[in-house]
């Protein structure tokens, strides 16, 4: 599951979840089908509306072993969201279709480290990098520590504490539109710790946190770059010359 900003916006980040999974031996698939989650809709109070998208969602998803997602945002859509939209359908199939879906749906580290219990994907990364836990997936999915366990294991990495690090970096959806400057603080709050760690490269496992983070990055002109976690994880070393 691509996500809606991951394929307007970033669709490297999607692609590189394909080619990181395809190196660790996972079939990976593409349903052409899905479009949205449903979060944004669910989050602004248009449960309704949010109907035929869940429809859509557990149609275009059925019948896989597991649905991936670089995004802990969509994944704790799907898994805490989508049985509150399937119960206002009053249609019990749809509920029982979207239970079976949610109960496959993964954050990228979560299967990774869960699934396929691996901590080490063979990625080489040789910059200072610092970590920033999204809201969803601490909070929702309590990822916890896997995706730096990941990070740990990437070759040549430099990784450093983020102060705050638990801290809302202040984006939160249609909140940073509704209440933009108190959002506006919160990232502005976020984008100090970042500098302060001396980093090169800002991680998160949701590219709308580093959208947010990483527009106040480069307006202070911090020399500081946004990657998502799946980025830093599909790069590998450089094949020697005459290898």
């Amino acid at each position: 599951m691509v996500t809606c900003i991951n394929d307007a916006l970033f669709p490297d980040t999607g692609r590189n979840v394909v080619r990181l999974l395809r190196r660790l031996g996972v079939e990976v698939d593409f349903p052409q089908a899905q479009t949205c989650c449903g979060q944004p809709m669910v989050n602004t109070g248009y449960l309704d509306e949010a109907v035929p998208v869940l429809r859509t969602f557990v149609r275009a998803f059925e019948g896989y072993d597991a649905v991936v997602t670089p995004s802990g945002s969509c994944a704790g859509s799907a898994r805490h969201q989508h049985d509150l939209v399937a119960r206002r359908s009053g249609d019990e199939g749809l509920r029982a279709a979207a239970r079976e879906t949610s109960e496959r749906v993964y954050e990228l580290s979560e299967f990774l480290v869960d699934v396929l219990g691996v901590e080490d994907v063979g990625a080489y990364f040789p910059h200072r990098v610092t970590y920033h836990p999204t809201c969803h997936s601490l909070r929702m999915l309590a990822v916890g520590d896997r995706p730096m366990r990941l990070l740990q294991q990437v070759r040549g990495i430099d990784l450093v504490d983020l102060p705050g690090a638990t801290e809302c970096c202040g984006f939160g959806g249609t909140f940073a539109m509704k209440n933009s400057d108190t959002s506006i603080a919160m990232g502005s709050d976020k984008a100090r710790h970042v500098r302060e760690t001396g980093a090169e490269v800002l991680v998160a496992g949701d590219r709308s946190c580093l959208t947010h983070v990483g527009g106040l990055l480069s307006r202070q002109r911090a020399g500081v770059r946004v990657m998502h976690l799946a980025d830093v994880l599909a790069q590998t070393e450089p094949a020697a010359v005459g290898a």
